[in-house]
């Protein structure tokens, strides 16, 4: 069984060993500068970033880290899903699916608005998984680096 919570400060080497895997995975690496500040903002209750852990056998196998931000088509707050990892050795065994399924109880018990995300087109795997959910829609991004 998958139990998903907070993160934690004891969760910090299990957390990035993940981090550096969904980097891999994505084919980038983030400064450890950038990493550090990440991890403290999800490890700060007042921060807008919700940092998530999956563990299995008190295992950390999986995570979400989310922004919850205001928006000018809703009264309430959005969240949008920016990463979730599963160590590769675990997946097809349900973490990813908890981890959303987390996500969208802590909105409803919030009041939040809605819960969104983004995924490469060809990652297959990831968008079945996201199609159980709900279908993709029609938005093309734009990403223009400042």
């Amino acid at each position: 069984m998958t139990l998903v919570r907070d993160i934690r400060d004891a969760d910090a080497e299990d957390w990035r060993r993940l981090w550096d895997g969904y980097n891999d995975f994505y084919e980038t690496s983030v400064p450890a500068e950038v990493t550090e500040n990440t991890l403290r903002r999800l490890l700060d209750p007042t921060s807008s970033l919700i940092g998530r852990i999956a563990e299995v056998d008190a295992r950390v196998v999986g995570f979400s880290v989310s922004v919850l931000h205001e928006s000018s088509w809703t009264s309430s707050p959005l969240c949008y899903l920016e990463d979730l990892f599963v160590d590769p050795t675990i997946r097809g065994e349900g973490v990813g699916r908890a981890l959303i399924q987390d996500l969208i109880d802590l909105g409803r018990a919030r009041g939040w608005s809605q819960l969104y995300w983004v995924t490469r087109a060809n990652n297959e795997a990831a968008r079945r998984l996201y199609d159980r959910f709900v279908q993709a829609d029609n938005f093309v991004r734009y990403r223009l680096t400042l």
